[in-house]
């Protein structure tokens, strides 16, 4: 066939087959138009689903009538203008194609009253054909209506799903824009019956309402506030517990520049963030805002906008990282009630520079102070390390402290710690306890766990960590990128006991290894930490590792379900779970402890009815 240049309506036909995949992607251009015009107020129209009818109509500047026949040609926007203006894009579309291509397989309107114009002015657009200009009737904003959609390329119809699956995208879609714009009144019928209603919110309560309307009532309960600056980056929102994950990964937000964006380095340091802390095969929940830069990140990569290109790929991958090991860290056991009220305060740790990944962050923890006269109280685990421990990081003691004495306030009443004091132990299984909400239950077994783990953890990150000569060096073939990778962080790798040396384009040699994981399989070993070296310049590989082994043995190393506790015991128990990092779930994710309240207690027995 010879060169010809394509018509118009054909090519406006290929990019909605890119833009425009089912009738949530008609809605989600339209709407994103509507907030880069400055609406504050969104009515969203749906009939069967979206096929018969969807109709946008908002409150924003309008289109003056000269511009309305650009607005529907290819390739037209008043967002962009140069290169420099792509290279720094702050609205949500910029491309001038979305309505161009949806005008092109549906029957088409736009109705709009720019600024002060005394009238509206309509354009019609039947399959690509544009119609004149007309005077209309209308309030300063702009409403597009698109009908039949896909009804001139029959083919593309019959991919779509039935009326209830159509809508559910749409409504799932205007919930996600909601999140990224609380400010914005958001109104969605199907087939004439009013299904949401997401008003503004104003402060920072209204925020986390509507949050809770879209992921759940119980979302604000079981999550942390997460708000932090550094490096030019501040990401802020909400994660949730690791007790509140899901089975699959349907409420994870991520929004960059108030974009919703899927991201492979977002998704790996986020995983990385819960990987101490989750169960297998469960999924956090999070809302999350990164704001950068514009000129840091490329939103020009997907022809529906749902990915973007960081240009410092491993500084957001840190700073998410840190960010949320850090915040999650503080779910200490009794933390929930120590910050009792419908918000918890934000979590703002503090962290070191973030050019040294490896840099220890701190992080102030109020402690309940320990009286040195009394004895130490042991929980069956030895005052010794356990066993093969002590070959690798030398002596580190693992005793839980001694049982504080109750703190003395001003009006002279005494201070009670957030997990209370024990009162007595449930088939030597569980522990209850007293605290100013009511009655604490704690699965000894699993919060021991944790604080063992714990203490493991820190001892090797202050002792010196022994690595292992192989009896033969070992050869293993990696790709060219991945060889280069074993170069550049060679010192990095043998911080950790890992010895690589490069030996050829595409092979490396391992000479050593980190004793903790003699007998693992060091070929398979080297190729996953190479590959995330790789991919996203850094590797928690190794640490991971160790940390199943680790935790294996504090699995092994604490007090077992069956045994019998005394008080003294138990209260130090619960004091060790105040001050340890993650004391809130075992080293699997599972819940340490569950509070009762006294309101709670006084409906399971009808109290006050």
């Amino acid at each position: 066939m010879p060169i010809r240049v394509l018509p118009p309506e054909l090519i406006n036909q290929i990019a909605a087959g890119e833009v425009i995949e089912r009738p949530a992607s008609v809605v989600k251009e339209l709407v994103e138009n509507s907030i880069d015009a400055g609406a504050r107020r969104i009515e969203v129209d749906i009939e069967q689903g979206g096929t018969r009818l969807i109709r946008v109509r908002d409150d924003g500047g309008g289109i003056p009538r000269d511009e309305l026949p650009l607005a529907v040609a290819s390739h037209a926007t008043s967002k962009i203008g140069s290169f420099d203006d792509l290279e720094r894009v702050a609205s949500m579309g910029f491309r001038g194609e979305a309505l161009a291509s949806v005008s092109s397989v549906a029957r088409f309107a736009l109705t709009s009253r720019h600024g002060d114009d005394e009238a509206a002015w309509r354009i019609e657009v039947d399959g690509g054909r544009l119609q004149e200009t007309r005077p209309a009737q209308h309030p300063r904003g702009t409403t597009i209506e698109v009908r039949d959609l896909f009804y001139n390329v029959p083919a593309r119809r019959k991919f779509l799903r039935a009326e209830r699956t159509e809508f559910a995208h749409i409504d799932d879609l205007l919930k996600s824009l909601a999140l990224a714009r609380e400010g914005i009144d958001i109104r969605l019928t199907h087939n004439g019956k009013p299904v949401r209603l997401l008003k503004p919110a104003r402060d920072e309560n209204a925020a986390l309402a509507r949050v809770a309307e879209v992921l759940g009532p119980d979302f604000p309960g079981q999550s942390l506030r997460v708000e932090h600056e550094a490096a030019g980056l501040r990401l802020s929102g909400w994660v949730g517990l690791p007790t509140a994950s899901r089975a699959q990964a349907d409420q994870q937000y991520f929004y960059v520049n108030g974009r919703l964006v899927r991201d492979r380095v977002v998704a790996h340091a986020v995983r990385q963030a819960y990987s101490d802390v989750l169960f297998h095969g469960r999924h956090p929940v999070f809302v999350l805002f990164l704001q950068i830069d514009p000129a840091g990140v490329d939103v020009n990569v997907h022809p529906a906008k749902s990915e973007v290109r960081f240009r410092e790929q491993r500084l957001i991958h840190d700073f998410l990282f840190r960010t949320l090991h850090e915040a999650l860290a503080q779910t200490r056991a009794g933390i929930a009630v120590a910050n009792s009220g419908e918000m918890p305060p934000p979590m703002t740790p503090s962290f070191g520079d973030l050019t040294a990944p490896g840099a220890p962050s701190t992080v102030a923890v109020p402690a309940w102070p320990s009286s040195a006269s009394q004895p130490r109280l042991s929980l069956g685990v030895r005052d010794e390390p356990l066993a093969g421990y002590a070959t690798l990081f030398g002596s580190a003691s693992i005793a839980p402290r001694a049982l504080p004495m109750p703190l003395n306030t001003d009006d002279g009443a005494d201070a009670v710690p957030p997990l209370g004091y024990a009162i007595a132990q449930l088939k030597q299984i569980y522990v209850l306890a007293e605290n100013e909400h009511g009655l604490v239950l704690v699965d000894m077994h699993a919060a021991h766990e944790r604080i063992t783990y714990e203490k493991l953890k820190n001892g090797r990150v202050t002792a010196n960590l022994r690595s292992q000569m192989l009896l033969v060096p070992l050869s293993i073939a990696v790709s060219a990128k991945e060889a280069a990778a074993a170069e550049e962080h060679a010192d990095a790798l043998a911080d950790w006991g890992l010895e690589l040396s490069r030996s050829g384009p595409s092979g490396v040699v391992v000479r050593r290894i980190p004793s903790l994981l003699e007998g693992a399989d060091v070929a398979q070993l080297t190729r996953d930490v190479l590959g995330e070296l790789a991919q996203h310049g850094s590797s928690r590989r190794l640490e991971e590792l160790e940390n199943e082994l680790l935790s294996t043995m504090a699995c092994h190393g604490s007090v077992r379900a069956g045994r019998r506790l005394g008080l003294p015991e138990m209260n130090a128990l619960l004091r060790e779970m105040e001050a340890t990092e993650r004391s809130g779930q075992c080293n699997h994710g599972r819940p340490t402890w569950v509070q009762l309240s006294l309101g709670e207690l006084d409906k399971l027995f009808l109290r006050g009815r």
